[in-house]
This record gives C-alpha cells, structure tokens and sequence, in this order.
C-alpha cells in the first residue's frame, strides 16, 4: 500500500479533529527522502503545520524516521545488514536534524530513545521531564529511536509504537500519523476496486489488521503498525489520525483542525502515568497463571504465586513482566515483586510458604495491585515480550 497514490482530499471526508493541546507527530522515511537522499518537499508543508500549530499556543513533539536514509544518502550503498544500518543510522543523525532545523526557526532538540528507556521507570522519568523542559523553553523535540545501537527496533521498524509511546510519556492529546497514503481503506486501494476509506475506527479489531497493508520500500513499517500504535495510544485516552503527509491540502487542513484521513478514537479514559508506564514498556518474562488467578486479577486483586503456574524469562524484582492465562491470552502487565529464580521457587505455593522458601519476602504477592495494570480488554496482541 505505500505507493498508492490517491486524491485523499475526495476519498476521505472532512471530520474534525479532536480538541488538543499537545499532540505527537509521526513522520516516516518515505515521507523525507527522494534522489537517493533527504528531500524537504513533503517535510516543508508538515513543518509549516508545526509553526502554525505552535503560533496557536499547542505544542508539538516530532517523532522522525529518516537517519537510515540519510546516511545512505551520504555515502551510497553501504549494505542493508544490521550492522550498516546501525553504521548508517550514526551517519544520518546530524543530517536528519539538519533538515529539519533548517526548516524552523525556533530551535531543534534531538533526542534518541530505545525501549530500554522505557522498560527502566527512573530513564523513562528522565526522558519525561528532559522532553517536558524542551517544550516549556519553546524548543522542538525531535524523537527517534537510538538504531545505532538498538538492534531490535531496526529489525522492526517501531517508530510508529515509539510515537504512540512517546505520545503517553508526554501526555498528549493527539497522536498524528503522517503516511504516505490517505489513512485505512477496506482492502489494498491497488488491488481492490471496491476499497472505501474508512474514516473513523472505534476499536482495532484482528480484521482490521488483516486489511492492513505491508511494509513500503523506504520505511520498515506499514499500515499494520500505525495501527497497533493507535490502538496503544487510544489506551491511554489518546486519539490518533491517520492522513496523507504527500498532499499538502490534507496537510494545511489539519491547521484548521479537519482532518482528511482516518480517527482511531478513544474511549477517553486517561490513566496515571504509572500505569501508562507499565502498558507501554516491554516486558522480561511471562507469568502464566491459572483460571483462578485470571478472575482475581480481573476483579482487581494483586497477582499471588498460589495461581502462577509457570515462569519464563530472565528478570529481575523491579522489572516488568507480562501475565498470560493458560491459553495464552494477554491479561495484564506489572511489576515483579521478585526475580525470576525466586518466582519460579514460590510459584504455586501459598504466599505463607513464600519466607519458609526463600528465606526472606518483600509481599505477599508477586505482583502487587498497585503494580499491575489489565490489558485484556485490548483488541490486539499489542505487547508481547521482545
């Protein structure tokens, strides 16, 4: 689907954007290159919407792909292994920044995440306030993903859950995604005759993904990780549009808060920081628990080794781990009480037996309620351990 090319401005209907006075704008590799290198023609009307947006009193962190392009764009083919991306990605970082700051006048802050950053709370506090304290001095944050040495995320093209990441750290009001298409069809626009648009999606449904298209030639993700990201987003109470970064009406309309594209909308339900934290970082190891510890925890109760009945990974107490029932379902995210060796010494055993085994106890439980936060009313199989 990345290179379809459609009239978006007569394919998508005018809707309104939701209220915000924050917002994360995504913007991919296909969007900033051509001729082998950056090239600002679609970045120049995507910038000029920044500083309109920025002259109404919102703010606007940046979340830019391209540091692999660039750098390929300085010296040529290097290769396409992980290692000369990782090389390559070293090379285009000054470029891609730039170019962007030559197309603001206010000043551009770089600031290189990975999702180490967002597993450890004290660097994702520290990412926070340094992100927060760039936008109280009027800068532009500009995000991306540290590929120089994180090795996963080349592999898998996340810039798209980063920004929905990015969008929860700062507790933005809106997630803008910047495609090189006009937002979600019902089938490949290409392909399929009878694709609609779909303007407006309340929930990520697995048919949904299904439609989704793949991956494009320059960018490492498709429209299936938009979606993923927004439906991470809409978790934290945060709205994502989907537009067209190529058409420069599309483009300009957002500054007058319409959108032509499509709105994954939200339930609205904000939650604490904390457990933004926890939704979004990944996990260590899986406890898989019985159908009993599965009720308590969805009743709101902390989780007790007596209903774990396995214990995978390699953690430590502190870190985050995922909880899985018996058939695999995803319920819920939280932080481990004790390590992985511990955890699978007390697993099954009533929590009176927990200082008998190892000699000591921090809790009761292996993961406290204040901890832990649900995930089993997600559509999708969003956060799965690395």
């Amino acid at each position: 689907m990345a290179e379809f090319r459609a009239d978006v401005t007569t394919h998508f209907a005018a809707q309104p954007l939701p209220g915000w006075r924050r917002a994360v704008l995504k913007v991919g590799s296909s969007l900033l290159t051509g001729h082998g290198g950056l090239d600002p023609i679609h970045a120049e009307g995507l910038a000029r919407f920044v500083t309109r947006a920025r002259a109404q009193g919102r703010e606007v962190v940046l979340v830019s792909s391209g540091a692999v392009a660039a750098g390929r764009g300085r010296i040529g083919n290097a290769g396409n292994g992980i290692v000369q991306r990782q090389a390559l990605a070293a090379l285009g970082q000054a470029s891609l920044m730039g170019f962007w700051q030559a197309l603001f006048d206010m000043p551009v802050a770089q600031v290189l995440l990975t999702h180490d950053d967002l597993r450890n709370r004290r660097r994702y506090l520290n990412a926070r306030t340094a992100l927060l304290e760039l936008l109280r001095l009027g800068a532009l944050p500009i995000v991306n993903e540290n590929d120089t040495v994180a090795v996963d995320e080349l592999k898998l093209g996340d810039n798209d859950n980063l920004a929905a990441a990015v969008a929860s750290l700062v507790d933005a009001d809106l997630l803008l995604i910047a495609t090189d298409i006009g937002g979600l069809y019902s089938g490949h626009p290409q392909r399929d005759q009878a694709a609609r648009p779909i303007e407006r999606v309340d929930a990520v449904t697995p048919a949904l993904l299904a439609i989704a298209g793949d991956a494009g030639v320059l960018g490492t993700g498709g429209m299936r990780t938009k979606l993923d990201a927004a439906a991470k987003a809409a978790t934290s109470g945060i709205a994502t549009a989907l537009f067209c970064g190529r058409d420069a009406a599309v483009v300009s309309a957002l500054g007058e808060s319409v959108l032509h594209g499509t709105l994954v909308t939200t339930n609205g339900n904000r939650i604490s920081a904390r457990k933004q934290w926890l939704r979004h970082a990944p996990a260590s190891g899986v406890l898989q628990v019985d159908a009993g510890a599965r009720a308590a925890l969805l009743r709101g109760a902390s989780l007790l080794p007596g209903g774990v009945r396995t214990v995978t990974g390699d953690f430590h107490r502190g870190d985050v781990v995922d909880v899985h029932a018996d058939n695999g379902e995803l319920l819920a995210r939280g932080q481990a009480q004790y390590n992985a060796g511990e955890s699978v010494r007390i697993a099954g055993r009533h929590s009176r037996d927990i200082e008998a085994v190892l000699g000591f106890r921090y809790d009761e439980a292996m993961i406290h309620r204040d901890d832990l936060v649900l995930l089993h009313r997600m559509q999708t199989p969003l956060e799965t351990t690395k």
